[in-house]
């Protein structure tokens, strides 16, 4: 039950919302293209990623210092629900701003 709490937990947040939908749309991204994409500074990004991981909702690879997140696959079923489902929200996506060239960060 820990763990269903800690999904549904997840999902009660606007900006983790926004997070998974992002990740959707655009696939694996270094933190510094979610911080430049979504204007969030490091500390509360990395916490809503903590958050999203634990929920079983995203996966983390390490290259080097930065880390890289994508939708963790395959997903369970009702994960893959909640998430077809953030789909369907109006949502207002920003656009991708890619601050990592070549493996390596800008910021």
């Amino acid at each position: 039950m820990e763990i269903f709490l800690k999904t549904v937990s997840a999902l009660n947040d606007e900006t983790r919302l926004l997070i998974l939908r992002f990740l959707d749309e655009y696939g694996e991204c270094c933190v510094c293209d979610l911080q430049e994409s979504l204007h969030m500074i490091q500390s509360r990004l990395s916490r809503h990623l903590k958050i999203l991981k634990e929920a079983g909702f995203v996966s983390v690879e390490r290259k080097g210092v930065w880390a890289h997140y994508r939708i963790r696959s395959p997903l369970d079923r009702f994960r893959t629900e909640a998430l077809q489902e953030i789909r369907h929200l109006a949502i207002d996506l920003p656009i991708l701003k890619k601050s990592s060239q070549k493996g390596s960060c800008k910021i």
